[in-house]
């Protein structure tokens, strides 16, 4: 004999359903499914950089209009970014409150690397780097800044090292880190755009590189690699004074990306180019 469920069961089911998936979503539903089931724990150290990593090619276009992040990294007014958020520009300036920009003094940028240092005249918060310490395949990262133009943030898993290829205004290549996403702001969707230069922070809140490039369609992150970002600094006589770190986890990173943004540890730049005349 067929049972006949009634029609009020079934609404009530699919209504507990909804609730169920909205009040148990978090910001790791946000992204693509990236992480392969290698790196779900983490494993052995990162390898050196090799002939035979990955090589990723990037297009290098003519200095343009534009927003990236940097961060800071001691209270004597220096902060790093990528080399492509500033190289080219007429103007460099730093958003240290709704509406009020400062002015960048100096903008040195690096010949091998995509990595350039920022001055004004103070700096607030710096972060707490890290660049000699091993990294093991399938660390957590955090990615914090201010893609397309807004606050946001991204996580991800380290998972190898690759070669970045640039071609265009600018050839060379550098050995980056590769990170696979696994979570980003709730609404951020399409490219990170906005995000380079802006600081990759490990579960202890360290500091381990820059933020260089992106592959949207993969759900991958590059960052500068931690030998590239201590052999710049150290060529450019750097000091290194970081605050106290606070930790990240998949669950806080939202709440600690807004207070380093809140806190002036990270911010956003804005590039303008002049028109020719």
């Amino acid at each position: 004999m067929r049972r006949f469920v009634p029609d009020w069961v079934v609404y009530l089911l699919a209504l507990g359903g909804v609730v169920w998936a909205v009040f148990n979503s978090s910001t790791t539903q946000d992204s693509p499914k990236t992480l392969p089931e290698a790196i779900e724990r983490e494993g052995a150290t990162l390898p050196p950089p090799s002939a035979f990593d990955e090589r990723v090619l990037v297009q290098v276009s003519r200095p343009k209009d534009g927003i990236g992040t940097a961060f800071a990294i001691n209270e004597q007014g220096q902060w790093l970014t990528a080399r492509h958020v500033v190289d080219g520009c007429d103007d460099v300036a730093l958003l240290v409150a709704p509406g009020q920009y400062v002015k960048v003094r100096d903008v040195t940028v690096s010949e091998e690397f995509d990595l350039a240092l920022i001055e004004t005249n103070s700096s607030q918060n710096p972060v707490a780097l890290d660049m000699t310490g091993d990294l093991r395949v399938g660390t957590f990262g955090y990615h914090v800044g201010y893609p397309q133009g807004r606050p946001g943030e991204a996580a991800s898993r380290l998972l190898s090292r690759s070669n970045l290829i640039s071609n265009g205004e600018r050839n060379g290549s550098e050995s980056v880190l590769t990170w696979a996403e696994t979570g980003r702001t709730r609404g951020l969707m399409g490219s990170l755009g906005g995000l380079s230069g802006g600081p990759v922070y490990d579960e202890n809140g360290l500091v381990r590189g820059v933020i260089v490039a992106e592959s949207p369609r993969r759900g991958r992150i590059y960052t500068a690699s931690p030998e590239a970002v201590a052999d710049f600094i150290n060529k450019h006589d750097v000091s290194i004074v970081g605050e106290r770190p606070r930790p990240f986890s998949p669950d806080s990173y939202g709440r600690e990306a807004d207070y380093a943004r809140r806190n002036l540890q990270v911010v956003k730049v804005a590039c303008q180019v002049d028109e020719p005349s």
